[in-house]
């Protein structure tokens, strides 16, 4: 095809320009014949709902094992409550520093990610930020596809902003979290919300279209998501357009938005979801940081290593800008947690 590149079979090493705690990792997700692990996953087709059903389950098994033996995020203290029809998990951090809220999409795909490790993810992050962390565990497809998750968003908001002001809330979301994080902003913004002070996006799926370049550029180079996730856009999507804004954020307006850290990796197969999304922010004059790491790829390095806390420090230090905190211990107060203990009783 005219103006489309043949390039030769070539063989890529890991990256010399990343710590050697960082490529030892990479090198454990790889097989001795050179492809991804995560490549070799076969996927049930879009009809086939109770094929997911099953991966979906052997995920939680995976996970569940991969906790055994361990302690949790550092033991913080969770509650699960319900409103209406929405789920959410509770974490109070040990050392909290603040009367803020962090309000938490998971990742999965739009489809995996629900309960154990969407509980998990509060604890972490409520322990990473120091803020009272509410996890929104969506409802997910083949039985909940599209709008429930982004109306489980909406619902988590609109409880939130009826216990906190807006100032005093940060919203973050990981992979398809960051999708709908934005698509949730996106709806607010439009009922006439107020904004939360702060949005944190880790290589967000934006565009379930998937038209940017790096879906070609990092495909099979990327060892955590080497391949597509068409499959489980469109079973996610359960036949609306996927270009629409509640389903690409990416292709909505972002006038009015709070200032957004966007991070991706030069390996990341998402990367143009997060270089186009911070252009599409900056010409909306909103504040943006966009944060590129070499040699990462999708969600980071599997933690522990230079990059990862790297990140994290930058992580903390942007969602306390947002918040005006300071980050002196001297100046550290012990926050109201009557909100906390009022609201979160173990109902489920």
């Amino acid at each position: 095809m005219h103006g489309t590149l043949q390039l030769e079979p070539r063989q890529i090493p890991l990256p010399a320009s990343i710590s050697p705690a960082a490529r030892a990792w990479m090198g454990k997700q790889i097989t001795s014949e050179g492809v991804a692990r995560h490549a070799l996953m076969s996927l049930p087709e879009v009809t086939d709902h109770s094929g997911w059903k099953r991966l979906q389950a052997m995920s939680a098994a995976l996970y569940a094992e991969m906790l055994a033996g361990k302690h949790g995020a550092a033991g913080a203290p969770l509650q699960t409550i319900r409103e209406g029809a929405t789920t959410m998990h509770v974490a109070l951090p040990s050392h909290p520093k603040s009367d803020a809220v962090y309000l938490d999409v998971h990742g999965g795909a739009l489809v995996f990610g629900e309960g154990e490790p969407c509980r998990v993810g509060a604890q972490q992050q409520a322990e990473l930020h120091r803020l009272v962390c509410y996890a929104v565990d969506y409802r997910v497809p083949p039985d909940h596809p599209y709008p429930a998750a982004l109306e489980d968003c909406l619902t988590a908001y609109r409880f939130l902003l009826a216990r906190y002001p807006a100032e005093a809330i940060v919203v973050g979301g990981r992979s398809a979290g960051g999708n709908l994080a934005v698509a949730m902003l996106h709806r607010a913004r439009d009922e006439g919300l107020p904004m939360p002070s702060g949005l944190v996006l880790l290589s967000p799926e934006v565009d379930l279209t998937e038209s940017g370049d790096s879906f070609q550029t990092n495909r099979d180079l990327d060892v955590v998501l080497p391949r597509s996730l068409m499959k489980q856009n469109l079973l996610y999507a359960a036949g609306h357009d996927l270009a629409h804004p509640s389903l690409s954020p990416l292709f909505g307006t972002f006038e009015d938005f709070p200032p957004t850290f966007i991070q991706s990796g030069t390996r990341d197969l998402l990367l143009s979801n997060a270089v186009r999304l911070h252009r599409a922010l900056r010409q909306a004059k909103v504040a943006a940081e966009l944060h590129i790491f070499e040699g990462m790829p999708h969600g980071g390095f599997g933690g522990g290593t230079p990059e990862d806390d790297d990140l994290a420090g930058e992580l903390t230090s942007f969602v306390d800008g947002c918040l005006a905190l300071k980050k002196t211990e001297e100046d550290e107060r012990e926050p109201s947690l009557k909100v906390w203990r009022e609201i979160c009783r173990p109902v489920i």
